[in-house]
């Protein structure tokens, strides 16, 4: 009864919107981590409130990282935004799903990842992840540090409208995978990672002599990063995400937000997706830990 409730919800809440509207799907993933950090649904919420101000745009917030039925979540949906852990417990890596979100991808639906969702596992997700989104996380090459990251200088693309350089601590990954050459990806957001990032020991979040010797040289790390697949699909990557009260700052949010737009294939605003955020809109739907 209660999936019968869910799959009507859904078809009504199709319905309803313009038949013209970029249909947006938010999969926010179970409760992680300690308070105020890995906050999926408050986090996916938070977006939400956000793109259901732009024209032309509507959305849907799944909980525990997959919907109750998929068939009907998905359909016509123009781009997946997914935030949640990741590893072997990344939703996509359960069952058969990998294969549901490819039949998705080649039917040129978006996919962005957010914080701990890029990364799948070396045995199941990389190779469809680069072909998805361009890049992830893979355990023995990429890290993830807490640190102040410095946006100094933006690339002229459409997810960048509107966004000014900017600095902040959060649990930025860096030394991603990526598809050979970069083969259609651009870099959002990159920044020179301080040699502080490698004071833990090797391990496989945490260092490897691979990601000593580029930190050493000063390379810039891509933290943040599009791509588009052949078809016409196009991907997101944002290793940032790790603590929610970062989406209190105006240009960190507006990059996700502007991302998820141009990954639906929506015209982003010339000045990007204008949206304020209170402080009691901040501490709303957070999980109880």
């Amino acid at each position: 009864m209660y999936r019968a409730f869910i799959t009507l919800f859904t078809l009504v809440a199709a319905l309803t919107a313009s038949a013209g509207d970029a249909r947006i799907v938010l999969l926010a993933g179970p409760p992680s981590h300690g308070p105020g950090d890995h906050e999926h649904a408050a986090g996916c919420l938070l977006l939400k409130s956000c793109l259901d101000q732009v024209p032309g745009v509507t959305s849907e917030v799944c909980r525990n990282g997959w919907p109750q039925d998929p068939e009907a979540a998905f359909s016509g949906a123009a781009t997946i935004v997914i935030y949640s852990d990741g590893g072997g417990g990344h939703p996509f890596l359960q069952g058969d799903r990998l294969k549901t979100i490819g039949s998705l991808m080649k039917k040129g639906v978006g996919l962005a990842c957010l914080h701990y969702a890029v990364e799948p596992t070396k045995e199941a997700g990389e190779k469809e992840f680069l072909d998805w989104i361009g890049g992830c996380f893979e355990t023995d090459w990429s890290v993830n540090p807490t640190w102040r990251a410095e946006f100094k200088a933006l690339p002229a693309h459409a997810i960048t409208r509107g966004v000014s350089p900017f600095s902040l601590t959060d649990e930025w990954y860096f030394h991603m995978r990526f598809r050979d050459g970069m083969k259609d990806v651009v870099p959002i957001l990159s920044a020179v990672a301080p040699a502080a990032t490698m004071n833990r020991p090797d391990g496989t979040h945490s260092g490897n002599p691979a990601v000593r010797e580029s930190v050493k040289r000063g390379d810039r790390q891509v933290l943040a990063w599009a791509s588009e697949r052949p078809g016409g699909g196009r991907g997101f990557g944002f290793t940032g995400g790790h603590f929610h009260r970062n989406w209190a700052n105006d240009n960190y949010r507006k990059v996700v937000l502007n991302a998820i737009l141009w990954t639906a294939k929506v015209e982003v605003p010339a000045n990007g997706v204008e949206c304020k955020l209170t402080e009691e809109g901040l501490r709303q739907n957070l999980d109880k830990k």
